[in-house]
């Protein structure tokens, strides 16, 4: 008896009929993808295993599955317990570390791409690029330490932006800008822009590089000046790859690098340098409570993953661009 198959049905087969001849053809480049999946397995997913540990009274001679099984009580203890203080002190530091990084160093790299975009010489335009990549090379150890050094001031010496800043008036002679927890922000948002901006300008660059010179051409013929091609063309040509990297921006708003913090806080800064990345790295390794630390990272990936979910949303039914 032959079995009738509908024509949807005959169409899925067909086409995974045309997917498995595709990868049998082109085996070569799908063997390529196999070490980055591995590199993915080990290293990101595998890792997830680990989430087990917030949910368990976590001892080390256990493992993971073999301690108790507590629940919520770890999540209980960060948010209302004895560590509530700290965490949400780390929380509020990290939220207002990044919205300040947002405003003030998320349009710099936008700036630069406009300015880089306007050099007519290209020796002029490389070497000015190649200057503003070159501290993204550098290690945070160096950029830390160059700053440090420009900053301090003492007795014996005086770091140069330490002596210009006193001369202008804007802090007194007594001032010690590396131990006060008021300049910690400013001090560390603006290390970010001096690395950074210049690397971060490649992308937007590249946006501007992908509008059409004809549309340029054609507002010149209208009589528009530098602005107008600013607003009317630049900016709106650059408008998908803005809306996207905003979002992947505020989808990292809680991941504070904890390596520059580390390197730039002391104990008289604590107040508003202390982050979700070095509270996790004092409460899991230092203090021995590794649950308590798999808890306040899972915290922060949920909140990071609602930002991303969120801002999408709001990409998308304001404009046509989004992640997803």
């Amino acid at each position: 008896m032959t079995q009738h198959i509908s024509p949807q049905e005959e169409a899925e087969q067909n086409l995974f009929l045309h997917y498995v001849k595709t990868i049998v053809t082109d085996y070569r480049l799908y063997l390529l993808l196999v070490p980055l999946l591995l590199w993915y397995a080990i290293w990101f997913y595998k890792p997830l295993a680990g989430l087990l540990i917030s949910f368990k009274n976590y001892q080390p001679n256990l493992g993971a599955v073999g301690s108790d099984f507590v629940g919520f009580a770890n999540f209980n203890s960060l948010i209302n317990g004895a560590f509530a203080p700290q965490f949400w002190r780390a929380f509020r530091n990290t939220f207002v570390i990044s919205l300040y990084g947002l405003i003030f160093g998320f349009p710099i790299p936008i700036i630069l791409a406009i300015f880089f975009s306007e050099i007519v010489n290209n020796l002029w335009r490389n070497v000015t690029q190649t200057l503003s990549y070159l501290p993204h090379f550098l290690s945070e150890v160096t950029i830390t330490g160059l700053v440090l050094t420009m900053l301090r001031n003492g007795e014996a010496s005086q770091g140069v932006i330490s002596k210009f800043l006193i001369n202008i008036g804007f802090i007194e002679g007594t001032t010690r800008i590396i131990q006060s927890s008021e300049y910690f922000r400013p001090m560390f948002i603006m290390t970010g822009i001096w690395k950074e901006a210049g690397y971060s300008s490649i992308v937007f660059f590249a946006a501007i590089m992908g509008i059409s010179p004809i549309l340029y051409e054609a507002i010149k013929v209208d009589g528009g000046n530098k602005l107008q091609e600013l607003r009317y063309v630049t900016l709106p040509g650059m408008a998908p790859t803005l809306i996207i990297m905003v979002v992947l921006r505020i989808g990292r708003m809680l991941s504070v690098g904890f390596e520059r913090v580390i390197l730039l806080y002391n104990a008289n800064t604590y107040e508003t340098a202390d982050v979700l990345s070095t509270f996790v790295l004092r409460i899991g390794l230092e203090g021995g409570n590794q649950a308590m630390g798999a808890a306040a990272g899972m915290f922060d990936s949920l909140i990071g993953f609602g930002l991303v979910v969120g801002a999408n949303f709001i990409s998308r039914q304001i404009s046509d661009s989004s992640l997803w």
